[in-house]
């Protein structure tokens, strides 16, 4: 059977989609985009915006900033619930967080 080779793109949007699966999270609309202030963001409508230049990191980092974005669908802020379900899903988030910096 062949391999199929996926474009950097199509790979983030998989892990985007699979990760939506396991959290129980349904975005609107994902976007990748141009951003030069922060790796992503996420509106109170359920579009969540990721930086294009995520692509470029590696896969862990990039699982990082999608679970805390899918996250923020259901929780839109920072607090001990978001931070412990992070901790749940990402035990090593803050190490994660620590090295993408932005």
């Amino acid at each position: 059977m062949k391999r199929v080779l996926l474009t950097p793109m199509e790979e983030f949007r998989h892990r985007v989609a699979q990760w939506a699966r396991r959290l129980q999270a349904q975005p609107r609309q994902i976007m990748v985009m141009r951003m030069t202030r922060k790796w992503a963001s996420c509106s109170t409508r359920g579009r969540v915006c990721f930086a294009y230049d995520l692509l470029k990191v590696p896969p862990r980092q990039q699982d990082y900033v999608i679970v805390h974005e899918l996250l923020h669908l259901r929780l839109p802020n920072h607090g001990r619930v978001f931070k412990a379900l992070l901790a749940a899903h990402l035990p090593d988030w803050q190490k994660l967080h620590d090295r993408l910096g932005r």
